[in-house]
């Protein structure tokens, strides 16, 4: 910031060939009004690099830097093809710059090519900006959000967006190079699309509500649920669409649908399936939207190897290259605790760990509980623990106390809250990844059930795949320092941990997957991309 500081300092200095360059001129007093007015509209269009745009042209002089209409189309060109990522082509003013270059073609007027130059910057700034980062500014969102934002490689963008310009490079081709885009992004990619070509073929049918459907069932809600499948591929196209009966064939296609849409998969078409598929196609559209600009925030994390955690779907991924290595269901935590969208990095996981109580589920939960019932920590396997670490014996206590000076900590064993392994990534809301002693809930589709903690269904699996040394921790080895019974710290490489929050996902074979919005995230999220544009100073990155 003090370096763009600098050159804003500067560029209020007119440069002396600019006052001999009517463009220049332009250029100078069009950003001294942005610089120090705070506001600049082109048109209808508002400036929204408020401190970029003077820093980059006082850099260079204020000499323009659009001056081969060539390749000003070969940017339009990409610049129109933002819907497909999710993106609003209206927020890139194409319109608005064709019109203009066609007047300052006309006119030659040293204003008209000035505003020109500075709209087409500001259309690169936002549609680059938007590419790697994302439109909506996620910590501004969301505080708690901390994902890597780093411009170009560490490239300061005063220097790259007139390199950026300057280059014999298509724009398509530099925008390729810039942003790593991965299979799982492109595939969202590609059902935003296919959705979006759903909705201008007029959509689907609504199927009528009514008593729950099962197989064998004859029902004239039956024929749009058959067309209601054919629509988006559950259904086999072909298939008969007037037949009333629920047949082998409708039975498989609900289960599909169920399967993609994170409901129990029984072939029954009840309630929630009801709900499902009469969701409006504009919605599945929306969705497919928010879960691209979710990618976008977190495209500097690029790793080798990593976890990636997605919330709304209940399930925690390993990251191997470029594609998923493994999968398995999650717990995460419930709506009125929830799970935090952030980023950590692994440092150390914990065989047979033991449970310090958090402050919050002592006071809530634990605490009331041995208030209920004095047997409460024995039948728990709980020790008191006082602020030298030692333990006290619980009949000395008196419970009823305001506030105690102990902490409460859960023993290894068959019914530690952590299960048998833990994964700690260091944060400031204590949140980690671990086994659990109630894995029955995982059989459950929808898995909010944690207090902001991540439960792993397969834990050792995991475990195997992040020490990625089975000459020295196979599943054989870590399955022995279990049966010892006692705790064991073992440090892991240290990899990123990612906290994401996708309604809108893949299955494993790559079809489309649709997810509730457990914590109700989407609407605040979608109003911003669908807002105003704001950008994030780009010199801070």
């Amino acid at each position: 910031m003090i370096f763009i500081s600098i050159l804003l300092f500067l560029g209020s200095l007119a440069p002396a060939h600019a006052q001999n360059d009517p463009v220049s001129e332009a250029l100078h007093a069009r950003l001294e009004e942005l610089q120090f007015a705070g506001d600049l509209q082109i048109g209808g269009a508002s400036i929204a690099g408020r401190e970029i745009l003077p820093a980059v042209y006082a850099n260079r002089e204020f000499q323009p830097m659009w001056t081969d209409a060539d390749r000003i189309e070969d940017f339009l060109a990409m610049v129109e093809t933002a819907p497909r990522d999710g993106l609003l082509i209206e927020d890139y003013f194409v319109n608005e710059l064709r019109a203009r270059m066609d007047r300052a073609d006309h006119s030659g007027s040293p204003l008209d090519r000035a505003d020109l130059d500075i709209l087409l910057t500001e259309s690169l700034v936002r549609f680059g900006y938007h590419q790697l980062f994302g439109k909506v500014d996620a910590h501004a969102l969301d505080s708690n959000i901390n994902f890597t934002r780093k411009f170009l490689d560490g490239r300061s963008a005063v220097v790259a967006i007139p390199e950026i310009i300057a280059s014999s490079t298509p724009f398509q081709q530099q925008l390729e190079n810039a942003v790593h885009r991965s299979p799982f992004y492109r595939a969202l990619r590609k059902h935003l699309a296919d959705y979006r070509q759903i909705a201008a073929d007029g959509g689907w049918p609504r199927v009528p509500e009514g008593e729950t459907l099962h197989p064998g069932d004859t029902d004239p809600r039956v024929a749009p649920l058959r067309q209601r499948l054919i629509v988006t591929g559950d259904l086999p196209a072909g298939s008969d669409t007037t037949s009333t009966t629920f047949d082998v064939d409708v039975k498989a296609a609900v289960i599909r649908f169920q399967e993609r849409h994170a409901l129990g998969a029984d072939g029954v078409v009840g309630k929630n399936s009801y709900a499902a598929l009469n969701v409006p196609v504009d919605t599945r559209v929306d969705q497919l939207r928010l879960s691209l600009e979710r990618l976008r925030w977190v495209r500097g994390e690029r790793e080798e190897r990593f976890i990636a955690v997605n919330i709304a779907g209940f399930r925690v991924y390993f990251i191997s290259g470029d594609g998923i290595a493994w999968t398995t269901r999650a717990m995460v935590g419930k709506t009125y605790r929830q799970t935090p969208i952030f980023r950590g990095t692994l440092s150390y996981m914990e065989v047979n760990p033991t449970w310090t109580v958090p402050p919050t589920i002592l006071r809530k939960d634990v605490l009331p509980a041995i208030r209920k019932d004095p047997g409460y920590l024995q039948a728990k396997n709980m020790s008191v623990i006082d602020r030298n670490g030692r333990k006290v014996d619980p009949a000395t206590i008196d419970w009823q106390a305001g506030s105690l000076p102990y902490s409460i900590r859960q023993e290894p064993g068959p019914n530690n809250a952590l299960g048998e392994v833990k994964f700690i990534f260091p944060n400031k809301h204590f949140v980690f990844l671990h086994d659990t002693s109630h894995r029955s809930l995982f059989s459950q589709p929808e898995r909010a059930f944690s207090s902001g903690c991540i439960r792993v269904q397969d834990p050792f699996t995991l475990a195997e795949l992040i020490m990625n040394d089975t000459a020295k921790w196979d599943q054989a080895a870590l399955t022995k320092v279990r049966d010892t019974h006692k705790t064991q710290r073992i440090n892991t490489p240290k990899l990123p941990v990612l906290i994401l929050y996708l309604t809108a996902s893949l299955e494993p074979d790559g079809r489309s997957r649709f997810l509730k919005d457990v914590y109700e995230r989407d609407a605040k999220l979608l109003a911003a991309l669908d807002g105003e544009v704001v950008i994030t100073p780009l010199g801070a990155e």
